[in-house]
């Protein structure tokens, strides 16, 4: 049995949620506003299922529910952001109105987050820039489950990365997607419906392919393509931690369990003006998206996220009973 919620209904479950686990109203409001938009987009595993763990995390202090960020320009195109252990999400959006200064004097800005929180979906961050005609690359990094090729002990995080592009009268090009073969959060979801879990996706303890999710769990995620997918997780840490100051991956409590305190991962972000750039950019972007939907079969990156969205804005979602009971008692506990 299912119960149907309006997209307002699923953020304000979450904000009351989040409220009653610890959080104030000015995170709690940003942080269900990220879980609506990816319930919306049909990514339940980091929308309303991840809810319960932001609400552990807040109630054993793993992210600080009432923190206050903090800004500092480090160079003319260059913003350093402390989320001073708080949501990712709220550190962002306290620091974008700088930042799109930034960019729009600069023509192009590098913003790194530290001392963060997970960034759950990384498309969210991007639409935000879309927002602001930016083109932009998103990055975070997360605590350690992937191994690199050829090794069996877990050194990054599943790193996603992503970029966005806007188009004038159509919907923007927005891709968001791990440096692993797939979220550890699929795994987990496997394990607790039996699984199995496709060919590919993860390692056991003896650095040999699995497809069951316990073993999975009990190992490492697989990098996406191998070599590639293990060096796009080595460059989004360098970004990162190296540059940007946020713990590794390797060196970040659990973002799975209430161990260790806050995990201190971060995110970074590059902003492009396009109107800074070569003249046409609209013209030419819609020349290329032409092109490729010319071919029958053929979609930009993020289609599939933005078609279900819509169907979600006009008809709600489902949400399984046991789920919505979970969530219920969060909200309102006693």
């Amino acid at each position: 049995m299912t119960s149907r919620l309006t997209l307002q209904q699923v953020h304000e479950l979450a904000v009351q949620a989040l409220i009653a686990s610890g959080g104030d109203i000015r995170q709690s409001a940003v942080v269900a506003q990220s879980i609506t938009e990816a319930e919306a987009q049909g990514i339940r595993n980091v929308g309303l299922a991840y809810l319960p763990t932001y609400c552990e995390h807040l109630l054993c202090g793993k992210v600080d529910g009432h923190a206050i960020a903090r800004t500092e320009i480090l160079a003319p195109a260059i913003l350093g952001v402390d989320a001073s252990n708080g949501f990712s999400h709220t550190a962002f959006l306290f620091a974008l109105p700088e930042f799109v200064s930034i960019v729009r004097s600069q023509g192009i800005a590098f913003m790194t987050i530290r001392n963060a929180y997970s960034a759950g979906v990384l498309g969210w961050f991007i639409h935000r820039f879309l927002e602001h005609g930016l083109v932009s690359l998103a990055f975070a990094n997360a605590s350690a489950m992937m191994a690199p090729v050829g090794g069996r002990k877990p050194v990054f995080g599943t790193n996603p990365w992503g970029f966005g592009v806007p188009q004038e009268g159509a919907e923007a090009i927005v891709a968001d997607m791990s440096s692993s073969a797939t979220a550890r959060v699929n795994v987990i979801a496997a394990a607790r419906t039996g699984g199995p879990i496709p060919e590919g996706w993860a390692i056991d303890v003896d650095g040999r392919p699995t497809t069951d999710p316990q073993a999975a769990l009990a190992g490492t995620m697989a990098p996406a393509a191998g070599h590639k997918g293990y060096a796009l997780a080595l460059l989004v840490d360098i970004l990162i931690a190296g540059l940007g100051g946020a713990n590794w991956s390797f060196e970040a409590s659990s973002l799975l369990d209430n161990s260790g305190g806050p995990p201190g991962v971060g995110q970074c972000f590059i902003a492009i003006d396009p109107a800074r750039c070569a003249p046409g950019f609209a013209q030419r972007i819609a020349r290329l998206t032409q092109t490729i939907y010319e071919q029958e079969g053929a979609r930009l990156p993020g289609k599939g996220r933005a078609d279900h969205a819509a169907y979600a804005n006009a008809h709600g979602v489902e949400v399984p009973d046991d789920l919505m009971a979970e969530l219920q008692a969060l909200a309102h506990p006693g």
